[in-house]
C-alpha cells in the first residue's frame, strides 16, 4: 500500500501566495525609499531644524523597514514554495542566479538601514525638568549652550 505524501504544507502554501503578492509592490517600496531619501536630502540642504530632520530621517528609516521586508517576501517566494519548509531546498534556490540575485538586494537593503540606523538619524535633546540642561544634551549642542551662556 501507497501513502500519499504531501510535497508541501498548507501553510507553506499560504505563505508563499502571500509572498508573491507583498513581491509584487516591490518597485512601489523603492520608490517610497527613493522620494524619503529625497526629502531627507532636500531637509539637509536647506538647514532644517533638528526636529525636522529627525522625522525625515525616521520616514527613510521606515521606507527602508518596508522595503527590507518586500525584498525579503520576493527572496523566498523566489526561492520556492518547497523552502519554506526545507532549509536544504531554501541552500539550493540562493545558488540559482535569480536567488542569489534577490539575496544581494536584501543583504543591500539590510546594510544600508543598519547604516542609516547606526549614524543618519538625528538626536533630538530630551527635556530635562530641573538643573543643567546641558548635561543631558548631545556634546556639539553642550559647546552651544556653554558659549551662550557666557
Amino acid at each position: 500500500m501507497a501513502f500519499f505524501r504531501p510535497r508541501v504544507s498548507r501553510e507553506a502554501e499560504v505563505r508563499y501566495h502571500a509572498d508573491l503578492e507583498t513581491r509584487k509592490n516591490f518597485d512601489h517600496v523603492l520608490e517610497k525609499v527613493r522620494e524619503a531619501q529625497r526629502r531627507l536630502q532636500e531637509a539637509k540642504a536647506a538647514d532644517a531644524p533638528i526636529p525636522e530632520l529627525r522625522e525625515a530621517a525616521l520616514a527613510l528609516d521606515a521606507a527602508l523597514t518596508e522595503a527590507l521586508r518586500a525584498a525579503e517576501a520576493g527572496q523566498r517566494a523566489t526561492f520556492g514554495v518547497k523552502a519554506y519548509d526545507s532549509r536544504i531546498a531554501r541552500r539550493k534556490a540562493k545558488a540559482t542566479p535569480e536567488g542569489a540575485l534577490w539575496t544581494d538586494e536584501v543583504n543591500r537593503l539590510r546594510t544600508l538601514r543598519e547604516a542609516h540606523r547606526l549614524s543618519g538619524i538625528p538626536r533630538v535633546p530630551r527635556a530635562y525638568k530641573g538643573g543643567d540642561p546641558a548635561r543631558l544634551a548631545p556634546r556639539d549642542t553642550r559647546k552651544t549652550l556653554a558659549a551662550a551662556s557666557r
